[in-house]
């Protein structure tokens, strides 16, 4: 009888906590945006095998390195919101490609030029994008 009455206890538990996590994503959303991201477009260029993305990363140790170097600068760099200071830094082969979202043309250029003051400007492809409310879209 104590087992059955701690089997049904048991799985009650498990019930209410399975079904206390079920909330709609939108429910977190602020209310005054409840529409969906909408990154089709980005997602569609990211299919493009031209466009390099994190899995194309080196693991050759130069590479790494330059990576790590280029990431340590715009981490630094107080001027950077968060978005900057977060955009993919790729490397391969000794060559750094810049990609993601920024807030402004300063942030864009700050990273660039840190990128080359480390790599080169002839190692370094710059594929920043500057986030659509900069541009007043």
């Amino acid at each position: 009888m104590k087992v059955s009455i701690l089997i049904l206890a048991s799985a009650a538990l498990i019930g209410g906590a399975v079904c206390s996590v079920q909330a709609a994503p939108s429910d977190y959303m602020p209310s005054s945006d409840k529409s969906a991201p909408d990154n089709s477009a980005q997602n569609v260029r990211d299919r493009d095998s031209n466009s390099m993305t994190p899995m194309d990363q080196s693991n050759k140790p130069e590479d790494i390195d330059l990576t790590k170097r280029v990431r340590q600068a715009v981490e630094s760099d107080s001027n950077l919101s968060t978005d900057a200071k977060n955009v993919k830094i790729i490397t391969v082969d000794g060559v750094v490609w810049l990609r993601g979202p920024v807030k402004s043309v300063q942030e864009k250029a700050e990273i660039a030029r840190a990128a080359h003051d480390i790599a080169g400007p002839t190692n370094v492809h710059d594929q920043l994008e500057i986030a659509r409310e900069a541009r007043g879209e």
